[in-house]
This record gives structure tokens, sequence and C-alpha cells, in this order.
């Protein structure tokens, strides 16, 4: 150990043997290069040589390490899934880049298109800041110049007279009053609104005296009128009622005329103050002929010539139906024009003219020139001559085989009951009425109830006796209802009465019947003419027609509209700008000052109402350029005409007359909430679209959860008092368009339909318009009629279900339509559509207007509706046939008209014609 150590040492320490170390160094770093080169290269070829040995054996299948094909290696079943998925995410990952590369070229072209379109806004945003700098300088140029042409109007201040001294001048004597000396225009301004003040008569002692009836229904009739007030002090006119007196209890003149100048406000002549004497019976007297009554006007049914003054007193209908409305079933109906009689009369004379004058002159004199005799007696030859030569069915009694009733000296006196008298009318086709004898009395309570008897029941009264003053003559044209003829013709009356055609009969019975139902029928009709007489005089505008206040329902409007693709797809069709202003309302009617007037006759030979505020007759039609009513605002008129346009100029404005213009849906509906809430969404997007009117007719108050659509105008929710389809045509105050859509809440239309329904109805205003279409048919096995809603190429109906019609009429439903009609509908819950129907060609004796070729709606899972009921049609027509007893006739009237929209959605180019085409 010590040796060795010292050898290693000692030798290289010590410098020994030096070249054997480095020898033996140097073969072992030789063999251990060599070693490793040995293992580096011919390890690898001897296994590779050894593989190779392996894989050439003839057993294919022992094969391991050999090299493969892919279609062998996918010869594994879990090798082959892995193999599909890795060529279809290839596909995959070339595919999306394919795409990736062409969105970021679409996307480097929109960038351009943003930042071109940015530029376009910014220069649109300059362009419309100058146009509304444009329209504002406009404007205020507008209306400078007219500030400079018009004058500035406001409402005059309102004087109150003197309630003591009245300074008027005096007439010679008190039958020479007029309006321009015995009434006090300071005390009824323009503004005034027409005060009347209506003495309470059961304060004074003759009140006592009053019929009872005629009373009651005076009294009620003062409750509901609209110029009725309680304060005496601003009054225009002071009403005092005096008759129909009770005869064994009846004050005698002096004493009457005592009380009257006894009245707190009667001013020592009773100026402004009307005396009403209704009568109720023939044979009520003339007692207030012997009464001084100063200024005060006379209304009263019997006026003789010294007594009676132009255009001061007026000659009133009798009162028969004081306290009960006219029972429609039991008037006959217009037609058969003729009927069996030619011509009745029935009359009794107590005094002749000649014993009365004392006096007998023979016709010889008369026609020598002295003093007319009395034709009572050529009257009753020539009559008696035409019944016996049976060339007609006449009836004609001079003799009553009862005691006839009271009568006037020289008057003929009625036969029988009135109902008796009333069955013979209605077999007459022409009714004679006889004057008095005594052409001093132009009028007697007689011959207005004959009068009134036979435009009852539709016999068209034949007046012997120019002379005669009718009821409100000097502002209704007798000669359109009835025929007056002097008494020297009576020679020719047989020849004149058979020559007047059908048509004509026919027209002369339908105004009969229409001043009878305005003016004659009730005592709200009596009252109201009366002061509409005075009031129209005296130059003073009625009062604004009555509207209905809606009671909102509060409701929670927050979810937004979507729009049905099936109800708003119109393709490249532009239906009309979608509002982003305000709704507007239509213009409001400012006639009400100028109409008074102008048009003071015409509107009243034509009014339907007492108030004139519709002045039409029920049989002319409507044109739109003379049609106008009274009222909170909206009526026809005539506005400028259009500008023309084709092509999209067409489509994108209304044009027309009425350029501007929106329309107003209403809606009614009874607890189908989500029925309701679909309807509304179709709603959204529709253009010209003013506002939505709920009509809610349920009891049971909308879910307060629910959530009502935002179809970018106002939705109003109504509430109403009971549960009645009318209240579906009650013009709502928040109704402000002269155009409204009444729309079931499940009717499906599309926005196209109702625009296009939109524009015809601006070109017929007068009339409905709409999309099912239904017609009546006679029963010939039943006598009767049908309503029918089977297809045909003949309508006579449009249903309201889905229909514009004008505000006008709404007022016309609601307020002056037989109270009969609106009954029956609640009565059936049935039939609203068809009266509104039968109201239009009433009034304008025209059909509706059907548009599109639409005959049903379809509902896919909607509720029960009420026409789905059997009993539907059966009630149906029951209706139409109360309707025709009501009106008298058939109103309704047949059309083969049919508006479509043939042009309407055909693509044609924007600078080509696109309009309308009627078939």
């Amino acid at each position: 150990m010590t040796g060795y150590t010292m050898l290693r040492n000692g030798g290289v320490g010590n410098g020994g043997q030096p070249w054997v170390l480095r020898w033996s160094s140097r073969i072992r770093l030789t063999w251990l290069s060599f070693t490793l080169f040995i293992i580096l290269v011919f390890f690898p070829l001897i296994a590779h040589y050894y593989l190779t040995t392996i894989d050439d054996a003839d057993d294919a299948g022992k094969r391991i390490f050999g090299p493969r094909t892919g279609n062998e290696l996918c010869e594994v079943k879990h090798v082959q899934d892995l193999c599909r998925i890795r060529e279809s995410v290839s596909e995959e990952l070339l595919q999306l880049e394919a795409k990736r590369q062409e969105l970021n070229s679409e996307i480097a072209k929109l960038n351009l298109k943003i930042e071109a379109c940015k530029k376009s806004i910014e220069n649109a945003k300059q362009d419309l800041l100058q146009l509304k700098n444009v329209i504002s300088q406009t404007e205020h140029s507008y209306k400078e110049l007219m500030a400079q042409n018009q004058p500035k109007l406001s409402l005059p201040i309102r004087l109150l007279p003197d309630k003591d001294e009245a300074n008027l001048p005096l007439p010679k004597s008190n039958r020479n009053c007029r309006l321009h000396n015995c009434f006090d225009y300071s005390r009824c301004p323009l503004t005034s609104g027409f005060p009347v003040y209506v003495y309470n008569s059961d304060q004074y002692p003759f009140g006592s005296s009053l019929d009872p009836l005629i009373k009651q229904a005076f009294e009620a009739t003062v409750r509901t009128n609209v110029y009725v007030t309680e304060n005496a002090n601003i009054a225009c006119v002071y009403i005092i009622l005096v008759g129909e007196m009770q005869e064994p209890i009846m004050p005698k003149p002096t004493e009457l005329g005592q009380q009257l100048h006894s009245l707190p406000y009667w001013r020592t002549d009773g100026h402004n103050h009307l005396i009403i004497n209704l009568s109720r019976k023939s044979e009520t007297q003339n007692f207030i002929y012997n009464i001084s009554t100063g200024r005060a006007m006379i209304a009263q049914s019997t006026f003789y010539d010294v007594q009676y003054r132009p255009g001061f007193d007026i000659v009133v209908s009798p009162l028969v139906h004081a306290m009960s409305e006219p029972n429609f079933l039991e008037i006959p109906p217009q037609v058969p024009v003729k009927r069996k009689y030619l011509f009745s009369f029935q009359g009794e004379k107590i005094e002749s003219l000649r014993s009365s004058l004392q006096e007998v002159r023979s016709f010889e004199e008369e026609i020598e020139g002295n003093a007319p005799a009395d034709y009572d007696d050529r009257i009753i030859t020539t009559l008696k001559a035409v019944q016996d030569s049976k060339l007609d069915f006449v009836l004609v009694e001079f003799t009553c085989k009862n005691q006839p009733k009271a009568s006037l000296p020289t008057e003929w006196a009625l036969c029988g009951e009135r109902d008796d008298r009333l069955e013979l009318l209605k077999l007459s086709t022409f009714a004679l009425i006889i004057t008095p004898g005594d052409t001093h009395i132009l009028i007697s309570a007689g011959c207005t109830m004959r009068l009134f008897e036979a435009l009852e029941v539709g016999a068209i009264p034949v007046i012997l006796g120019e002379q005669v003053q009718l009821p409100y003559r000097d502002v209704i044209r007798w000669n359109e209802a009835a025929l007056i003829i002097p008494k020297p013709r009576i020679t020719e009356v047989h020849f004149l009465l058979r020559s007047i055609s059908d048509n004509d009969l026919l027209t002369m019975r339908r105004q009969g019947r229409f001043l009878w139902e305005t003016y004659f029928s009730t005592s709200d009709n009596v009252f109201s003419t009366v002061l509409a007489i005075i009031r129209t005089r005296i130059q003073i505008p009625a009062a604004p027609i009555r509207e209905e206040t809606a009671v909102e329902i509060p409701h929670r409007s927050g979810k937004a509209a979507g729009t049905d693709p099936n109800m708003a797809d119109n393709g490249d069709l532009d239906l009309g700008p979608v509002e982003t202003e305000p709704p507007y309302a239509s213009p409001r009617y400012l006639r009400n000052f100028t109409l008074t007037a102008m048009d003071i006759y015409r509107n009243w030979n034509s009014a339907p109402g007492p108030f004139h505020l519709f002045p039409h007759t029920p049989f002319d039609p409507i044109l739109p350029s003379e049609a106008k009513f009274l009222g909170s605002g909206t009526g026809f008129r005539p506005i400028g005409g259009g500008a023309g346009g084709s092509g999209k100029e067409f489509q994108a404005a209304l044009g027309g007359n009425v350029p501007r213009e929106q329309f107003t849906v209403v809606m009614l509906t009874y607890e189908r909430e989500e029925v309701l809430m679909n309807s509304l969404e179709r709603l959204n997007g529709l253009p010209y679209l003013n506002k939505v009117v709920v009509v809610w007719n349920s009891p049971k108050l909308p879910s307060e959860d629910l959530l009502w659509p935002d179809i970018g105008v106002p939705i109003m929710v109504v509430r109403t008092e009971k549960n009645s389809l009318n209240n579906r045509f009650l013009p709502w105050d928040e109704i402000e368009t002269e155009a409204i859509l009444s729309i079931d809440d499940d009717a499906h239309l599309r926005h196209d339909e109702i625009m296009f329904g939109f524009r015809v109805w601006r070109e017929a205003r007068d009339r409905i318009v709409g999309f099912p279409g239904r017609y009546h048919a006679w029963d010939i096995p039943h006598q009767s009629w049908l309503y029918n809603s089977n297809y045909s190429c003949e309508l006579s109906m449009v249903l309201t279900g889905a229909a514009f019609f004008h505000k006008y009429y709404a007022y016309l439903y609601s307020y002056v339509m037989p109270q009969a009609i609106r009954d029956m509908v609640d009565e059936y819950i049935n039939c609203e559509d068809i009266a509104m129907n039968f109201l239009v060609s009433h009034i304008t004796r025209k059909p509706p207007i059907k548009v599109t070729s639409r005959w049903t709606f379809r509902c896919p899972g909607c509720p029960q509706a009420l026409s789905h009921d059997d009993s539907h049609f059966h009630e149906r027509h029951k209706c139409i046939n109360f309707f025709v007893k009501v009106y008298g006739y058939m109103p309704l009237l047949y059309t083969q008209f049919r508006v479509d929209s043939v042009l309407f959605k055909t693509r044609l180019p924007h600078d080509k014609t696109k309009c309308f085409k009627f078939i």
C-alpha cells in the first residue's frame, strides 16, 4: 500500500517513468472511443437488419414493426374513428378559415359603408337643420301674414241689462210686436249659450188648473234640457206653462192675466217671456185670446189672425204622447205606397160660416167679386160626387156617428175616438184636412190634431185652405210633406191626387214621418223645437252636442309590441309614414256662429233633430261639401285638393281633399285579455293611427298584472256603465278624429288592408266602408225579411266588426236613432251592426262600400264568440223585421259594387303610376 502510494507519488512527482502512464491513458481513451463507435454504428444496423428479416416473413398478419399504409392502419376499429374525426375536423377547419376570410372581407366593406353612412348622416343632419330653420321662418312669416289679414277676435264682454228697465221702443199696439221692438237682445249675447229660465207653475194659483199629464211631461222635459238654467238673472228667455187648462177649475181670463203680470221677472210688459199653451185634446180653447200678454211671445195650437204675430208667436203641435214614447209596432209601414182609400175624411161642422156671419152669399156673388162665400157646401158636394163616381175608393163622412168633439165655430169637429180615426187613416193614401170656414181662424187645435194623426200613420195630409198657419211653418217647408190647396180648387183635387207618382208619394210620406218623429212625437221634441225656433230667430248658435265622457281604466303599458309578420309584411310597399309626432286631431268645426245666420231655412227643413245639429234630410244624400254639424268639433268639411302624385309619392302620402288626417280605432272587448293583447299588438306600426279606444264592456276590470303593449300611440281603456253592444257607437270624447275604425277584438286585418279601407273611406266619407259583407232577402213563404251571410255577388250591409265610418253617425246612433232600436240591441245582445247599417242607409239613401274580397274573419284559438250561438241568426232575422217596422220601410239598398286593391300591391317602378282600381 505504501509502496504503491510511493510509486505513484515518486513517479509522478519525481519524474519516474512518465511515458508508461501516458501510454496507458491513451490506450484507455482509444478503447473507449472504439467501443462507442461500434455501439453507435453497428448496433443500429444489426437491429435494422433483424427487424427487416422478421417483417419479410410469409405470414403478413405477424408483421409487427414493418412500415404500414394509411388504409391498413385505419383497419383497426378505434383508429378508424380517430381518422374520421381527424378528417372532419380538418374539413371544418378549412371551411371556418374560408368563412373567416370572407367575414374579414365583408367587415372591411361594411366599415367602409359605415364611414360613408356617417358622412351621409352628418350631411343629412345639416340639411335637416337647414330645413327646420326654413320651416321656422316660414311659420313665423305665415303667422305675421295671418295677423295682418285677420283681426284678432275675442269673446265680447257680456252685458247684463238693468233688471227693471229694458229701454225698448214702445209699439203702437201689442199686436204689432216683433223681435226688433218687443224683444230685448241685450239679454241674449251671441256667447251666452241661450240660457232659459222656466217658472215653476206650482208656485202660482193657475198651476193647480193645469192638466196633470201635460204638467208632468213638461217638468220632465225641462229637467233634461241643456238650455234651462236656475239663475233667472242671466236668463235670455223666461218660460211659463199656462195650458192645457182643466175646464172645471180654469181661472177667469182677468185672473190669469193678473197672475201673469205678477210674475217676478215680468218687468211690466213681459218682454223676453214665452207663454206656452200646450193642447192634448182637439177641443182645447183659445183662452189666451182675451188676456193681455204684453210683449210676451205665445206658443199654442190655436190662433186668430188678429192675435197671431208672424215671426214672433209660434204655432206648436199638439202634445198627444205626453208621458210615453210612440209605439212603433202600431205604426203602419210606408209601403205599399197606395192604400185601400185614395183619400178619406170624417168630420162634422157644428156651426156654418153663414150662420155665424148671419148672411148668405151665392157662388155667383162670389164670382162677381163680392166677399167670399162658405166653400164648405161646395166641398161637400164635390167630395160626395167623387165618392159616388167609384173611380177610386174614397171615404168621406160629414156627419159623426157619435157625438162629435167640441170645436170652434165653423171648424170641422173630429169624430169618434183616436184609435178609430187612426185605423181609418192607416187605410188612406191621403187624409183631407178642411180648415175652418172662418178665415179669421188661422189654425185650430182640431186641425193640428188631424195633421198629427195623419203624419203619425203615414197618410199624406191634403189641406184645403191656403190661409192656414201650420205648426212651425216659418222654418219648415210643408210642401215637401203635405199638399196645401186653396178651397176654390176643390173640383181639381181628385185629378191632382191621382196624378202624383208613386215615387213622389213615397218621398212625401217619408218626409212626413220624419217631421212627425222630429218635431211632433214627444214632449221633448215639442219643447226643444220651440226653444230652437226662438234661438234661431235671434241667431244664437246651438249648444255643443253632448259627448260621452270616457272614464279611463288605469293600466300598465310597458311591453314592447312586436309586429305580426302576417299582419305587417307588405314587401317593399310603403303604406305611409309611421307618425313620430304626437297624434293630432281632426280640425275643429268653426262655423258655429255663421251657420245660424246663413243656413237657417235649409237646415230647418232637413234636420233630423230639433237642435238642427244635423242639417240633412234622412232621404237625401249627404254631400261632404254641404254636411256639417255643430258640436265639439268634427264634421264634414270641404278642404282644398291634394297635390297629386304617382308611384312612391302616392304610397307615402294620403293626398285627397284632406291631405293630413288620422283615424281612431274603437275596439269592443269582453273578458278576452289574451285575444285583445294580440289584436293590439297587430296595430303596432300602423300608419295614420291616432289612438286606440278599447271599450271594456265587462263589469270585471282587467287583471292588475296585465301588461298592455306599447304600439307607439295612446291606448285608452274606457269603462262602460253596463254591458251593451251599443257602447261600440257611443261618441266618446276621446275620439278626436272624424274617421273611426270599428273593429272586433278577434278581427285579423293586415296593415295594407286597413290602409286601403281608409283611403276608400276618404273618398266616400258619408258611407260605411268595411270588409265583411252581408245582405237581406225577402222570405216569400213567411212574408218577412231574412238576414243572410252567404257568399254573394250582392250585398246591402257591411259589418261594423271591421269598418270605417264617420263620428257623425255615432251621435245619430246614440242620440237621434229611436230608442226602441237600442233597446232591442240590449235585449238580444246582438244586431248593433245591422242597426248602424239601417241608420246610415236611411240617412244617405246609399248602400255601404265593401273593400277587398274578405267575407269572414277567422280567429284560430279564440274563445267562443256570440256569433257562434245557434240563436244568433234567428235573432238577427227578428232584428231586421223589427227595424223595418220602426223605420216604416226597408232602408237597406243592394249594391254589386266592390272596391279591390288590384294595383295597390302591384310591384311597379317608383316612377310609374300606382293607384287604385275600382271594380
